[in-house]
Formats: structure tokens, sequence, C-alpha cells
């Protein structure tokens, strides 16, 4: 059973990666605690209650269902299901368990964060993007029209329950766009994890057993150590964000409607590997290796109608930029990064028209 400490001000904490865990979430709960609130969607729900349900026996609990969907994540739904909490006897000593993809870890976190000034949330990801990523680290928050995740707090939770099993349900575009952060991670500092990616490609797309457990237990490893060395985001924790500002400039522009995240990192990965190689930052050869990655585990949607010009100017919006300047997380050679401030504009849009192909 790996497991793995994120230390970190807030609060010290486990990811624990184990096949069955759902089944014994309780035993993972405060004692003290009041009323439980699960945070789900209704697709998780239909196809993993009954194993969260008997995690859950002999605790008092409620399901509070959230649409879905990055264009659900808004303040509006927030305060929607805070008025559902206190309509069902939430209180300060309740708990939030976010028991879903990425989406609903950033937005049940986010409750918890502000409901009553702050109640605990258990984290148990149900996406590989969330097992991988979205669980760890206490971020949370939810989106503006302008621009991603630009409304949250760090949150850390009480716990990371990762249950291996609950991905057979996975469809496959949502877990190819997982996988996107798991190339990522092996970009930004694990050149084995990169290779096996690479070499064994067809046994992480079968979701064979083993594959799948190596894969999450070396992201949960890497995001627990650049956590708990930077918690909010104040040096290198800024690393993990490889990809990101493009991409979340791709999923604003196209109304958080067209693209899942990984995809969106997808993009915004071989755009920054274009740019690193403009700037001098990359070899040639690392960069293909980057690239053609990235097209092993592609396609991602079509890029019809988007335009370099918007997707750069968007970049500054970037909740990473800091008095103007956007920090560009570059790659240097697999498995190392560098952030980059100040790239001239026109060098991005260049390289942001070269990834639209």
């Amino acid at each position: 059973m790996p497991s793995y400490l994120v230390d970190t001000a807030q609060r010290k904490y486990r990811a624990i990666i184990e096949r069955g865990i759902l089944a014994r979430t309780g035993e993972h709960l405060p004692a003290a605690g009041g009323k439980v609130f699960v945070i789900t969607t209704r697709d998780v729900w239909q196809f993993h209650s009954s194993r969260l349900a008997a995690g859950l026996a002999g605790r008092s609990h409620e399901i509070l269902f959230f649409p879905g969907g990055e264009e659900n994540k808004r303040l509006a739904c927030l305060e929607a299901l805070a008025e559902e909490m206190v309509q069902r006897g939430g209180d300060r000593s309740s708990l939030v368990i976010a028991f879903g993809g990425g989406i609903v870890d950033d937005v049940a976190g986010f409750l918890a964060a502000i409901f009553m000034r702050g109640v605990p949330v258990l984290q148990i990801p149900t996406t590989l993007l969330a097992q991988v990523d979205a669980a760890i680290g206490g971020k949370t928050g939810v989106n503006l029209a302008c621009g991603k995740n630009l409304v949250g707090a760090f949150h850390q939770p009480v716990a990371v329950l990762i249950d291996p099993e609950v991905l057979a349900t996975l469809p496959e575009r949502e877990y190819r766009a997982g996988l996107f952060e798991v190339v990522k991670c092996g970009i930004i500092r694990s050149p084995s994890l990169f290779s096996m990616l690479a070499e064994k490609r067809a046994a992480v797309l079968a979701r064979e057993p083993e594959i799948v457990e190596r894969v999450i237990s070396e992201c949960v490893r890497i995001k627990a150590e650049v956590v708990s060395a930077d918690e909010r985001e104040s040096s290198i924790r800024v690393i993990l964000n490889l990809g990101h500002t493009v991409g979340h400039a791709l999923e604003a522009e196209t109304g958080y409607s067209r693209f899942l995240h990984g995809e969106a990192v997808s993009f915004g990965m071989r755009a920054v590997t274009y740019l690193a190689e403009r700037t001098g930052h990359l070899s040639a050869e690392d960069s293909v290796e980057i690239l053609n990655l990235l097209d092993l585990y592609g396609p991602i949607p079509p890029l019809d109608g988007v335009s370099a010009g918007t997707l750069a100017a968007r970049t500054v919006m970037d909740k990473k930029t800091l008095k103007g300047q956007v920090r560009w997380v570059l790659p240097v050679r697999i498995g190392e990064v560098q952030v980059v401030p100040g790239i001239d504009d026109a060098v991005v849009r260049s390289a942001i028209e070269e990834a639209l192909g």
C-alpha cells in the first residue's frame, strides 16, 4: 500500500494508494466530526455509491450533487451547495468529502475552505487526472469567465484516498486526458516515468493494474514532495504548472466546453516545448522526444478557430503572472524544467502558432 506524506504548514496528511480503500473510507474520517457531506456528480454516484456507502456505514452523511463540467465550476454553484449544506444541518463540526474528478475536488475543497470559515475535507478522487494531481496539495477554486481558477483558496485535506479500481469505469477520453498530467510529471521530474510511458504505451492504455499503480504512485510521490517543499506556490511548486498557462488560456478561450483539462494541458505542453526550443532552453532532440510522447497519447479535439494572438493575450491573465510578467515553465531536458519570466510576446505568439499547426 503506497502512502506518501504531504507535510505542509497548514496540515500533515497522507495520500494513500490502495485498491478497495473506498470501502474503508470511515477509517480515515476524524472520529469527533459531525455530519458528513459528500459532494459528487450523479454519474460517479451511480458507479461507486455502494462501496462508499459501505465505507461510511454508521456515519451520518448527506449526498449533495454537483452538476459537473468546467462551465459549472463557478461561484453560483458554490453558493447553491453552501445553501444546501445549511438546509441539511451543516455546521462547524461538519466534514466534506470530495468524491469525483478534478472539478469536484476543486469545488468541494473550496466549499470546505469557506463554509463556516473552514471545515475539514477528505479527497477521494475518481479520475486519473484527479488521482495524480488535482486531489493532492490543497489547491481549490472556481473559474471566472476571463480565466481558470482565479478565485480560490489553499485548503489541505485530512487525507487523500486513491482507489485505482474506480478507473475501470472511466471513459477512454477521460482516462487519456489524465495521462497528459502523467506525461507532465515525467517531463518535470522523472525521466524513468517518461521512458516507461514511451515504452509501455499499450499496457498503460489497457489500464493493466500493475502499470497503472506504478504510474499513479510515481506522480503522487512527485506531487507530495513538491507541495511539501512549497505549499503556496512561492517557489518550486510553480514547476507543476508546465503547460497550464497556455492550457488554461485555451480552456477559457473556448468557453470551458471543447477541451478536457488534460487535453488543454497537452496543447500547452506542446506550445511551451516549441517555446523552450526557440529560446535555446531545450535541445532539438529532447523537443522531438516530448512531442512524440504527446502524440502517442493523443489526439486532442480539433483546434479550429483558435487564434495564437488571443491565446497569447490570455496568458497575461494567468494567476501565476506577477507584475505583468508571465512566468513560463519551460522544459530544459527530460526530467527538468526551469521557470523563465518575461519572454518576448512575439516569440510566445510564434510558439503558440506552431503548436496550433
